[in-house]
């Protein structure tokens, strides 16, 4: 991901601005691709990196691919080269757990099925559960919208321990430190000399906000976290 990032940087025409996207309606959910776990550092990182970040419908909750029987195929693709189609990923957006999700009435048959798990994993449920991908997602997009360092301020990608990523986004006045640790294993990282302490300020478990003083920051299993330095 480093090698991508600075590439991607290398290669913009000055004043250029990336643009990155993870899901789309043409590809497999993120979480069906990478897991649940890494569904949310991928979460952070879209929305940590420099550029304008395009998050696919459901991505926001956690949606997953959902199984299409053939009677219900609705992707041309599908029906010309059966087990490539589209239509898992384009499935109704899950609001609640009324019938049809409160996509459509009741009723009314959506133009595709709906995900088995959509009564637990959904909008309303979401909305005030603290730990939510939700709750996750609308914190990311709070923090990015209120630091200038985050919303218009430069990258700088830094080493790393195998399976971490780790950058700086800089404005005037204000830095923030991104370290994602796409493994299943604690991880431990070196706050870069020149900083003597960092401010954990976001995690993708929604449950830390600390000040780490020795140099020395440890990541639990697929973690991610913002740090100001």
């Amino acid at each position: 991901m480093r090698q991508l990032i600075d590439e991607y940087e290398r290669v913009l025409p000055a004043h250029a601005w990336p643009n990155w996207v993870l899901g789309n309606h043409d590809q497999p959910r993120i979480a069906s691709r990478i897991g649940r776990e890494q569904a949310r550092v991928a979460a952070m990182f879209l929305l940590t990196v420099r550029g304008t970040p395009t998050m696919y419908y459901g991505d926001e909750i956690g949606m997953e691919n959902v199984p299409i029987p053939p009677e219900r195929v609705q992707d041309p693709w599908e029906r010309l080269a059966p087990g490539f189609g589209r239509d898992p990923a384009r499935t109704p957006m899950q609001w609640d757990d009324s019938p049809n999700a409160g996509f459509c009435p009741p009723g009314v048959e959506p133009w595709l099925p709906l995900a088995e798990n959509y009564r637990t994993i959904n909008v309303a449920a979401q909305r005030h559960d603290p730990t939510s991908m939700l709750t996750l997602t609308r914190a990311l997009i709070g923090l990015r919208r209120a630091a200038p360092a985050l919303n218009r301020g430069s990258i700088r990608t830094l080493d790393a321990p195998d399976g971490l990523l780790a950058y700086l986004r800089e404005a005037p006045n204000e830095r923030y430190l991104i370290v994602l640790n796409f493994t299943d294993q604690p991880q431990g990282a070196l706050l870069p000399e020149a900083f003597s302490s960092a401010n954990i300020v976001l995690s993708t478990y929604l449950d830390r906000n600390e000040l780490v003083t020795n140099r020395e920051l440890r990541l639990r299993p697929n973690e991610g976290i913002v740090a100001m330095v």
